[in-house]
């Protein structure tokens, strides 16, 4: 992997100079935009504070993006992460949040070694699309405390929700004030302008301006750390085995959510760069980056795609981006830190409202239900509703089991088609009348599923048979289950005297037979490369018994 590495790193940088040394800064200036507003947002909705969140920046940018699998990634603090980390944080505190991060930064790392990076292929388009569905709900949900001044109680999104029946909702018109102002500026925002200035950046600078000269009394940011040190960061001491114990199933949703979004955000933007994605290598850089950015008292972080199109759309042609935004952010807190404090909360919920819009796959989920396509629905639905309801993890779990088991239930028909012998239709002057000889199409795989159909359509046939063909050639696999039945079938028809023939048996459902003994069991010569051969074999075999 190392060496794959150092070799992408050559490839990336052959040719620079200054000229595209100016394009990366530039880029990098960009994101850095983008990015800014959204760091102070995801660091609030942690549970953690707006300092959390540019120091996760910082160093995700800094560590992750040099190390990453491709030349255009950007890391740092992320919706979905959020959505995780503030249930975390409300149970255990900042410190279980920052132990769950280095733990699932080791996950990471194990993940990379065992070459897990495909793993994400293999979740349906529509899991995927409910699953960031949910989690634009839990975040919009958790932003109705900062967005209206309300207070609620409860660790999930839910639960805060209903509390509203016991605590009441009252609001406050200063925080809806601001919030409201940032909803308006982003939806209005000229993408024209967007091009210079974000439409996030450009509400909180105005909810900045607004507040900085009415001074109303809403809830702001607060202190923006000076430093990469701050107090509130993973202390080694508070690592006990009871504690790993307890942040165990947290760190695995933290980590399985960092693969999912940093390689479906690698294979998105990779198709707009015309760039493969080393999927190891990153979930190597994913991890290394979430064990160090604990340390320096930042949350979790993952691949994110809005400010990677960014970069990619401003220019930019290598990791060094990542690195410029970084460092124009680390000048940012360091700079504009006073001014960064005196932010409403309620404009960065405003921020987060709008991004928890944006983030729903809108084209995609109009095309579910455009197309009518019952599976794909239900399993946009169930794993929607099972993000909200339980963990993310959870979710994806659910999501892929029944996408599973509904493949499994509109694949379990096996095409049975049972045909007299028509003489004149085969063209071969065969000897024998066949009149209680039959053909048995089978068209379909043959699994614990449709196994018994074979058996209930023999069962419906009224004469006894003196031979049967089992033309296989639309079957492209078979099962143990479909193999025992085939032996129960054979015992059944040989004890009436009924002579057997398969014709068609493709490669994969004969390897099968073979590894089951099945062949030798019915008799080697009981196989044709098709049905017109096993017919002339079975008119020999008849004429002789007559």
């Amino acid at each position: 992997m190392f060496k794959d590495y150092i070799s992408a790193l050559k490839q990336e940088f052959h040719g620079y100079n200054v000229q595209t040394l100016m394009q990366d800064l530039l880029a990098g200036l960009t994101v850095a935009a983008v990015a800014l507003p959204l760091a102070l947002a995801f660091g609030v909705s942690s549970g953690a504070d707006a300092g959390a969140g540019l120091i996760t920046a910082i160093i995700a940018g800094l560590v992750i993006g040099v190390l990453s699998g491709a030349s255009y990634q950007i890391s740092g603090p992320t919706g979905a992460m959020s959505a995780i980390l503030i249930g975390l944080s409300t149970t255990y505190g900042l410190q279980g949040v920052f132990i769950a991060s280095f733990l699932s930064g080791c996950m990471l790392i194990i993940a990379s070694l065992f070459k897990f990076g495909k793993i994400v292929s293999f979740i349906p388009t529509s899991v995927i699309t409910g699953f960031t569905s949910g989690i634009a709900i839990i975040i919009a949900l958790g932003q109705i405390d900062n967005f209206f001044g309300t207070t609620s109680v409860g660790s999930s999104a839910l639960e805060k929700l209903f509390s509203y029946i016991k605590l009441g909702f009252p609001i406050s018109l200063p925080t809806v004030f601001f919030g409201a102002l940032v909803v308006v500026i982003m939806i209005l925002w000229p993408k024209k302008w967007g091009e210079y200035c974000p439409s996030s950046l450009a509400g909180i600078i105005i909810a900045l301006i607004c507040q900085l000269f009415l001074n109303l009394p809403v809830h702001e940011v607060g202190t923006i750390p000076s430093t990469l040190f701050p107090k509130a960061r993973l202390s080694l001491s508070a690592i006990h085995l009871s504690t790993l114990t307890q942040l165990m199933l947290p760190a695995l949703s933290i980590a399985a959510l960092g693969m999912i979004e940093s390689l479906l955000c690698g294979a998105s933007a990779g198709k707009m760069k015309n760039e493969k994605l080393n999927a190891d290598q990153e979930l190597m850089a994913q991890g290394i980056g979430n064990m160090l950015i604990p340390l320096f008292g930042g949350v979790p972080a993952t691949a994110a795609i809005a400010r990677t199109s960014v970069a990619i759309k401003a220019g930019g042609k290598t990791r060094l981006v990542s690195v410029f935004h970084s460092v124009v952010i680390l000048i940012s807190m360091f700079l504009l830190g006073s001014l960064m404090s005196r932010i409403p909360l309620s404009a960065l919920a405003g921020v987060l409202m709008v991004t928890a819009w944006r983030m729903n796959d809108w084209h995609e989920i109009k095309t579910l239900f455009h197309n009518k396509v019952k599976t794909n629905i239900s399993q946009y639905l169930i794993t929607m509703c099972a993000t909200v309801v339980f963990d993310l993890t959870v979710a994806i779990v659910i999501g892929v089991m029944v996408s599973i088991i509904l493949f499994v239930l509109n694949n379990s028909h096996l095409h049975i088609d049972i045909r007299d012998i028509d003489k004149d239709r085969v063209g071969k002057d065969l000897k024998h009348h066949h009149q209680k000889t039959r053909i048995m199409y089978l068209s379909g795989p043959i699994f614990f599923g449709t196994q018994e159909q074979m058996t209930q359509v023999l069962d419906e046939i009224d004469d006894s048979l003196e031979a049967i063909i089992f033309s296989m050639r639309g079957v492209p696999s078979i099962d143990d289950s479909g193999i025992h039945e085939f032996f129960d079938i054979v015992d059944c028809l040989q004890s009436n005297n009924c002579k057997i023939k398969f014709s068609g048996v493709q490669e994969e459902v004969m390897a099968q037979f073979k590894r089951n003994h099945f062949d030798e069991y019915v008799g080697k010569d009981s196989f044709c490369w098709d049905a017109i051969m096993a017919l002339e074999a079975l008119d020999k075999e008849l004429l002789i018994n007559d």
